[in-house]
């Protein structure tokens, strides 16, 4: 019984059976696959035990077909859309961690999983916390945690007595089935960490504003802010713990590690990360070739922010490059020296790759904005999501100017070249000035010891200057090749091989 309460397995043949579906798509992440055939198991048996008295395989009802699936292309806590739709999949069915992100096509259904807690020991940490601070407290968790938020509520308003309580706030879990069609609608009215004005019964006839974040979703009051909440997170210090820690970055937090039965209030090292953001935004601003990663096909909206990336850097006057790939790590990117600065596409809890070990440093959407417009600078916010940062009209470039700006990792003034280009078509000596950086170019492709990475103007140039260019085989005439027979056998010994058997 724990493990079909683990697994929901209820729920979740009560959502396949309700909706008539008849070809299921059940998403395991690598830490839970070892449970997939008790799961199939179990929910197969249940299936059957909804169908119609009397009914069997040959009625009009077909039997629900599962399918497995592991080792999802991208990030496993994203609706892998993509191997559904190669088994004609009508939904999905998530399990384990989850950033819940909206899908495009399909329907999902997702189990959290149900994560070991100590709800005295937790409600104790939170009751000690919010009375030592005597502020408002915003109480934020793992999903896996979601079942034990009700419990740890009932536990906190008895250890507080009859006395003054602290004022502590829950978030709570956005949804648990998500609709393609309704989701755009509920992306529209919850646009994440910038929240939103609707009105809300819970604060009596005050507006409030809404915020969510990793799936979670919450009201303040209007005339309240995020700085005014002490933020108490349960849960793991993992991909949804830093990006609460990243865009909330003005926020005193807290962490209870559920695992150990402690609290953690030194996060240096998470806000450490801000510090290394910020130097890879100002290493942005020198590159000169973008590579654009496509980290996810399957949350919605993907396409407009890559198009909107384009124009961005174009507008720039930077060359961009679109690389569809898995997940990426440092072998896969080494492919594409001529890149000085890759921008990642992904779901806000895969956005965040350590570059530490890439040839060029890896940065997200909101990053790329600021590092590719003359002129925008950081105030501290910081957008992890990047539905958040879709524009429905044409991206507004600042114009840029022909001065030469301050370069913070070269230490020095640099003048773009591009920018040189365009900015000068239009000016009265135009002619004069197109010709002189015609012949600079010119320059540059005569000279293949010149074009090194940082100064080619396209991959093609800097494929042109490598050693090593490929298997590019060339054939002296065009008669086909006379075919060889490999070896037979086995790899121990082929049959062409005298093994020590047959010496013996």
């Amino acid at each position: 019984m724990e493990y079909e309460s683990n697994y929901e397995i209820a729920s979740t043949a009560d959502f396949i059976h309700t909706n008539n579906f008849t070809r299921v798509a059940l998403q395991f992440p690598d830490e839970l696959l070892k449970d997939s055939v008790r799961v199939v198991s179990a929910l197969r048996a249940k299936l059957r035990s909804l169908r119609k008295p009397g009914a069997d395989l040959n009625d009009d009802v077909p039997e629900v077909s599962l399918f497995v699936m592991a080792d999802t292309a991208y990030g496993s806590c994203c609706v892998d859309e993509v191997g559904a739709s190669h088994v004609d999949a009508d939904c999905v069915v998530h399990y384990g961690h989850t950033c819940l992100s909206p899908t495009t096509t399909l329907p999902a259904f997702f189990v959290f999983g149900k994560a070991p807690i100590s709800v005295l020991d937790c409600v104790n940490n939170l009751s000690h916390y919010a009375l030592e601070n005597r502020r408002r407290v915003l109480v934020l968790f793992g999903l896996d945690y979601a079942h034990s938020i009700q419990h740890i509520k009932e536990e906190f308003v008895q250890a507080c007595g009859v006395g003054s309580k602290p004022e502590v706030q829950y978030a709570n879990v956005m949804c648990s089935v998500m609709n393609p069609s309704k989701d755009r609608k509920l992306s529209n009215e919850l646009p994440g960490p910038a929240g939103s004005l609707t009105d809300d019964t819970s604060f009596g006839t005050t507006s409030s504003v809404t915020y969510s974040i990793g799936g979670l979703v919450w009201k303040l009051p209007e005339g309240r802010k995020m700085e005014d909440y002490l933020l108490f997170w349960i849960g793991s210090n993992n991909s949804a713990f830093a990006n609460i820690v990243l865009t909330y970055n003005g926020c005193e937090i807290v962490r209870y590690d559920a695992s150990e039965c402690s609290m953690v209030t030194d996060l240096s090292q998470q806000r450490r990360i801000l510090k290394r953001r910020y130097y890879l935004m100002e290493k942005a601003k020198d590159a000169n070739i973008v590579g654009i990663l496509v980290g996810t096909l399957g949350v919605a909206g993907y396409l407009n922010m890559i198009h909107q990336m384009k124009e961005l850097i174009t507008g720039a006057g930077k060359k961009v490059y679109t690389l569809v790939m898995g997940r990426p790590n440092p072998a896969k990117l080494a492919n594409f020296p001529e890149c000085d600065v890759f921008i990642y596409v992904s779901c806000a809890q895969t956005a965040l790759l350590d570059s530490k070990e890439y040839l060029a440093p890896v940065i997200t959407p909101f990053e790329a904005m600021i590092a590719f417009n003359r002129g925008c600078e950081w105030t501290g916010a910081y957008v992890m999501e990047f539905r958040d940062l879709i524009s429905s009209s044409p991206v507004d470039i600042r114009i840029q100017s022909e001065e030469a700006r301050f370069s913070f990792i070269q230490g020095g003034y640099v003048e773009d070249f591009h920018l040189q280009v365009n900015g000068t078509e239009e000016d009265k000596e135009g002619a004069l000035a197109l010709a002189n950086a015609t012949e600079k170019a010119l320059q540059l492709r005569d000279n293949p010891s010149s074009v090194v990475k940082g100064r080619a103007k396209s991959g093609a140039e800097f494929l042109a200057t490598r050693s090593y260019q490929g298997l590019d085989i060339h054939y002296e005439t065009s008669f086909p090749e006379p075919y060889f027979i490999g070896r037979s056998g086995r790899a121990a010994g082929y049959k062409d091989e005298k093994n020590g058997e047959e010496k013996l």
